[in-house]
This record gives C-alpha cells, structure tokens and sequence, in this order.
C-alpha cells in the first residue's frame, strides 16, 4: 500500500543570491553555527567540542572529492564541439558515469576528448537514467586516476561556478582535512568546517573518531522533480562501515552516550548499517536509502550539517530529523540573521527531535 502523498512544496523556500557563500571562511573552523534544539542558539563552529562529551562518538566521512570537472571536444566524424562535464561514478567494469552539458550535443559512439596532448579519450556508451552518461576510456584505471588527479579541475557546484571561476584555492578549500579515499563527486562539505587542531581537541575530551566512507555521486545533490516527494528516485552511492568502527558505534550506544554524524552522508550510511534496535554491523556496498519524514532513526542523535537548497533529498532529510514546520522556521531565522548557505557557508548543530 502506497504512502500518501507528500507535497514537494512542502520543502521550499526562497533565498537572496547574495546569501550563498562564494567563499570559505578561513580558518575553516572560524564559519557560523546554529545550533538548533528547543531553542536556537548561535555560534561558532570552533564551540562544536562543548556539544560533546567523553564517551561520545563524531562520525567522519573520509572520502576524498576527484577533481572531475572537465572542459572537453566531443568529435564525431569531422564535426566537434565543445562540452562541459563531470565524473560521477566509476563502475565495475572501468566505464565511468559523467554528467554533460549540453547533454544533447552527445550521442552514442561519440568520441570525447580530454588531451589531446596526452591522448586522453573516451566513447560514449550509453545514455543512463537521470542524464547520465556512460563513457569508456583509453587508458588503464591505475594510470587514469593518476591522470585525473593531476589534470582535472575541483567540481565546485554550479550556484558556486555562475558566479565565480574556479581558483587554485578550491584544490585545498573543497577538501576535508581528513579525506583519505578518493571517489567523491562532490565534497561532504559539513567536513570542510573542521581543521586539524579542532579534532585533536575533541580527541582531548575523550571523544571516539568514527571514520566511515560515502562517495558523494549524484544521488547526494540531484534536485527533486516529483510533486510528490516520494515518487523521487536516489541514485545508490558507494559507501563503507567496517568492523572496528562497528565496535565504536555499538559501545557507544551501549553506554547511552552520544552519536554525532558530521554531514548527510554520515547520517545515510550510519542510518543504512544500523537495525531498528540500533544495532551496527558492517556494510559495504551501494546504498540508495533515502529519508523523508516519518522516517525512524535508530542511528544517530545529532546531525552536524550545512544549509541545504530547497526541493533537494538534503534539505527532505533534515526536515525528518528536526520537523518539517521546524526546519522551516530555523532556515527564516537563519536568512534574517544572515548565515551563508550551501557547500562553502555555515553549519547548525541538530539535535534529534524525539517529538516527530
């Protein structure tokens, strides 16, 4: 039986241009945070470690965003042109999903090159749901990664890129200080407020580290086009729970201390590994969980997490953490005392609202 209806205005709200962050703040830990309860209180990210308490666990999403942004040729036959793209995913069998604009100057059995200095190509495959496209490379995945590394340009998101150009900065600016493992196509930018010095402090306290994997695709940022919201589709994304930080979830809720995931992408794969007695178990694999609200919570008790667009899966996800009515009121707070929104603004502290 089919759940009623759940209207897509509900998850909409208007915001200025002017209030979408352009830039970082710096030092990363110095942004704004609004910390969301019963009350509102606001502050700085550096007062995050007050939230915690020894015995308590803050999750980290470790994965490392490719720089996967593209200026390419697409030739078929003697006719060329110019194509913007992103890589999305790589699959299991080395093709990779990319996202292209304009998507219709491609079609299949189109070649794309990315150097023709160093002879960097790829044919196009196929045309995925959701405008994906599948493309196949020349070279080897070991090389190809190298290559990407050394020649591709930080994916900032588009509400960044019609505004500004990409600088050198963004290389270090849209990277967490604690990613290890690349495959993101995007940055877990709730991370991005941390520095070093920040996490040897709540280290000090007695804190548990908590490192998981999830690589940001397209599911994580792709808007919602269904008047209903729950007719929305996710794309899965790869993500990792492994058994020593099973250990650290479950005697953290063993003790009845607390669970803090830093990020929607913490929160989505701590909420897949997790069953309804709040138990963990390992996970590796593909997840395409997607949380509206109604949505039982038997993972996590604090989210950490940036202000996200209207009509997204991200802004749906805090919604059922918090409230929709709630999370409402706190974005009109947070626009009239005037926090910076998305990847590169502030951040609110969430705590779980046990009365939704």
């Amino acid at each position: 039986m089919k759940s009623s209806p759940v209207d897509l205005k509900l998850f909409d709200f208007q915001l200025d241009k002017n209030k979408i962050a352009l830039e970082p703040v710096s030092p990363r830990d110095h942004s704004r945070l609004l910390v969301l309860d019963k009350n509102y209180s606001d502050l700085n990210f550096y007062d995050l470690p007050s939230f915690l308490d020894a015995g308590d666990t803050l999750v980290l999403n470790e994965t490392k965003v490719i720089p996967s942004y593209f200026e390419c040729i697409r030739k078929r036959a003697d006719k060329s042109s110019k194509i913007k793209l992103n890589l999305i995913k790589e699959l299991e069998d080395g093709s990779w999903l990319i996202l292209v604009k304009p998507k219709k100057r491609v079609r299949i059995n189109d070649k794309i090159i990315f150097s023709a200095t160093d002879e960097i190509e790829a044919i196009v495959l196929a045309f995925d749901e959701d405008d994906h496209i599948k493309i196949s490379f020349n070279l080897d995945k070991e090389k190809l990664i190298k290559w990407i590394f050394v020649n591709g340009t930080m994916p900032l998101p588009p509400y960044i890129m019609s505004q500004r150009d990409i600088k050198k900065e963004d290389e270090l600016d849209y990277q967490t200080v604690y990613a290890r493992t690349h495959g993101s196509a995007a940055a877990p930018t709730a991370g991005l407020h941390f520095t070093e010095n920040l996490i040897e402090e709540i280290k000090s306290k007695g804190v548990n580290i908590c490192t998981v994997i999830l690589h940001v695709g397209s599911g994580t940022f792709s808007p919602i086009k269904t008047n209903d919201i729950l007719d929305h589709k996710i794309h899965s994304e790869w993500c990792c729970l492994g058994a020593d930080q099973v250990k650290i979830l479950n005697h953290t809720k063993e003790n009845k201390n607390k669970i803090v995931a830093v990020g929607t992408t913490s929160m989505r794969i701590l909420e897949t590994a997790v069953n309804m007695e709040g138990i963990f178990s390992e996970y590796i694999g593909e997840t395409d969980i997607y949380i509206t609200p109604g949505f039982k919570f038997n993972a996590v008790d604090i989210l950490v997490t940036n202000f996200h667009l209207p009509r997204s899966s991200l802004f749906v996800l805090v919604c059922a953490f918090y409230g929709i009515q709630n999370m409402q009121k706190a974005y009109k707070y947070a626009i009239k005392n005037n926090y910076r929104f998305y990847s590169y603004g502030d951040a609110c502290l969430i705590k779980k609202n046990y009365d939704i």
